[in-house]
Order: C-alpha cells, then sequence, then structure tokens
C-alpha cells in the first residue's frame, strides 16, 4: 500500500515539475521580444547595413538596461540582405517562421524593402524601415512605416536648395536607372527644379557602368549650374573623380546616399553638398548623447542611417510597450500615434506612415560636414 502511495506521489510530482517546466519555459520566451533587422552586411554597400544594425542593437541595449518592454527584453534578430531582393524575401521569411520575430526595423534600401513588402502586407506584420525613401514603400500598406522622408520629398528639397539657396539657373540630373532610390529622386528633383529654372540634361546610366566621361562631357557642353547625382557612396564617389580629372566646374548635389563620402572621396567631394537626416554638429542634447553612446560602443562616428535605425527601434519599442502586447494590430495602431523628439528630428506620422521634417544640407568641408541650411521641399 505504501509502495503504492509513494508510486502515486512521485508519479505526481513528475507531472507537477513538468506543468512547471513548462510554465518556466513559456516565461522564459515571453521575457524576450524578438524584432527583426536586416541590411546588406557584405559587399560593397556593407556600411549601410551596418550602421542600421548597429544602430538598432544600441537602442536596444539601452532599452534593455533601463528595464527592456514591460520587464521584457528586446532581442535584435538582424540578417544580411546583400542588398539583394531576393536575400531580403529569404531573410525576412526566416526572420518570421524561424526566429518569431513581432516586428521589423527594415530594410535598409528601397528596393529590398519593396520586395518584402506586399509579403509584410499580407501577414499584418509591424514594420518600420530607417531608411527606405521610395514613394511606394507605405503606399497602400497600413502596417508599414519608414522613419526617413521620402525620395520624393528629398529631391523635390534639393531642387529647392539649388535654386534658392546656390542661386543656380541651370541644373542636370545623371542617375541610376536601375534603381528605385536614384530614380526615385532623379524625378522629384527634375520635376520640382523645372518650376524653377532649366534642367539642361536628365541622364542615365545602368549599376555596371563606371565610366562616365562621355556623358559628363555631353552635360557639360549645356553649361549646367549644378549636377544632381542620386546615388550611393561607391558609384558617386567614381562619377565625382570623373568630373575632377575633367576639370567641370558644375556643383555636385546629392541625397543621403551620400552620407559618409567624405571617408573615401574626401578631395573629390569637396565643396559638394548633399541632403541629409542630421547634422553632427547639431548641438542638441539628443543628438550628441547618441553619437558618444555610438562611439563608445563601436569606436567610430555614426552616421544617418545609424541614427534613424536607433529612432526607429526607440519607436518600435515604445509602440510595443505602449499596446502591452506583441499582437501586430494593437503594435500598428500605437505606432500611428507615434509623436516623439528623435535623433534625426522630431517624429510623427501621417496617414501613410510617412513623417513630413525638413531636411539638413551638408556641405563637405575640409573633409568634414558643414550645415548649411534646413530646407522644406513644400
Amino acid at each position: 500500500m505504501k509502495s503504492r502511495k509513494l508510486s502515486f506521489v512521485l508519479a505526481m510530482l513528475l507531472v507537477l515539475m513538468a506543468v512547471l517546466s513548462g510554465c518556466a519555459s513559456k516565461t522564459e520566451e515571453a521575457s524576450v521580444i524578438k524584432i527583426g533587422a536586416m541590411g546588406p552586411e557584405t559587399g560593397d554597400y556593407s556600411m549601410y547595413g551596418i550602421s542600421v544594425v548597429n544602430g538598432a542593437k544600441l537602442a536596444a541595449k539601452e532599452i534593455n538596461a533601463a528595464g527592456g518592454i514591460n520587464g521584457a527584453q528586446i532581442e535584435i534578430v538582424d540578417y544580411d540582405s546583400k542588398g539583394d531582393k531576393t536575400e531580403a524575401v529569404n531573410a525576412y521569411n526566416r526572420m518570421r517562421d524561424q526566429d518569431g520575430v513581432v516586428a521589423v526595423v527594415g530594410g535598409t534600401f528601397s528596393g529590398t524593402t519593396l520586395a518584402v513588402k506586399e509579403i509584410a502586407v499580407g501577414d499584418n506584420m509591424p514594420v518600420l524601415s530607417p531608411t527606405a525613401t521610395n514613394g511606394e514603400v507605405t503606399l497602400d500598406a497600413p502596417n508599414v512605416f519608414r522613419a526617413c522622408y521620402t525620395d520624393p520629398y528629398q529631391g523635390a528639397t534639393a531642387a529647392v536648395f539649388a535654386a534658392e539657396n546656390l542661386g543656380a539657373k541651370k541644373a542636370a540630373v545623371l542617375y541610376n536607372i536601375e534603381d528605385p532610390y536614384s530614380e526615385g529622386l532623379a524625378v522629384a528633383f527634375n520635376e520640382k527644379f523645372a518650376s524653377l529654372g532649366t534642367v539642361t540634361n536628365y541622364e542615365g546610366y545602368t549599376k555596371n557602368d563606371a565610366d562616365f566621361r562621355a556623358i559628363l562631357t555631353k552635360i557639360a557642353a549645356e553649361d549646367p549650374d549644378v549636377i544632381f547625382l542620386p546615388d550611393y557612396i561607391a558609384k558617386v564617389g567614381v562619377i565625382l573623380s570623373q568630373i575632377q580629372e575633367l576639370g567641370l566646374t558644375m556643383v555636385p548635389i546629392g541625397g543621403d546616399g551620400w552620407d559618409g563620402i567624405e571617408a573615401d572621396y574626401a578631395d573629390v567631394a569637396e565643396g559638394a553638398y548633399f541632403a541629409n537626416h542630421y547634422a553632427k554638429t547639431d548641438d542638441a542634447p539628443i543628438v550628441q548623447n547618441f553619437i558618444k553612446a555610438y562611439e563608445a560602443e563601436y569606436g567610430s562616428t555614426p552616421n544617418a542611417l545609424a541614427a534613424l535605425a536607433y529612432d526607429s527601434a526607440y519607436i518600435m519599442a515604445e509602440a510595443i510597450q505602449r499596446a502591452g502586447s506583441t499582437e501586430a494590430q494593437a503594435i500598428i495602431d500605437e505606432l500611428n500615434k507615434t509623436d516623439r523628439d528623435c535623433v534625426a528630428g522630431h517624429v510623427k506620422f501621417d496617414p501613410n506612415g510617412d513623417p513630413i521634417k525638413s531636411i539638413s544640407m551638408i556641405q563637405i568641408v575640409g573633409g568634414e560636414h558643414k550645415l548649411v541650411a534646413k530646407v522644406s521641399g513644400n
């Protein structure tokens, strides 16, 4: 009889231990909130993806140190998209299916973000891209937001700056026809500047082009005051080098894809201007505290992409905390209520999920950023 009772007690203890073990497992899972991030972490454009991931991880570290989200710790799950649309889709699917992320801070480029957009819309996944500026990213996508200004807004602002601040009467445009980011800025600049002056040339090239001398000579023959070059550093650096080689005097202007160009191309970028999300020389405490924290963590000065990703991680975490839930629609509802100061400006989303804010126009002087003006493209 005693043996039977003992067996029963032992059996009940085993059942209780299993139940408690299961509860502990669920509690442990609930104590970590996973947020996805992706960008090119290898290849020619790795500086962009690494900056985004670093910015998001720094924000997560600070939030966790302050107690996390309602006591839960944030884990940033990042993947290398390699700047490739297929890789981006694969990364998103892994984050959703294998890692169990509840939201995504990404993608980094417009092309890769657009590649996952429809899947994310179908999943109703909360998505906040720090840096995807193409106008189509948030259209017809109530779950998709961005922390950066849009390509149309940025392109128009660059045109206003060229005409009103630089006094340009004639402008040329040279852009990458295979890249949504480059094309989006080019179209907007062209349309806006045409109402302010004369567009002398509207020329395109492909991602594999490396010799721009002939097309630059053609552009120079029209004697434009400025040339708008909306592309990323790897390509812009080559074009600027050939502008200098040919001795051309038109003033180069670019978009936020130029951020960091002084690292490798300071000499050929000297005197050029570009639109950016924030100025490193801004003395606002939120900006300077971020820069100090980033430099302490990574040993380098953060670019605008890092700042935007840092802002995005904070915005997403705040939305999850206010929602008191990791349920997708609850997070999306709270993202729509965002109203906060960030490193890259105050963020309050419009009905499309886009922030409208002034743009910092930067000039490269002595290899450093000089804030020239804050301009609105409206």
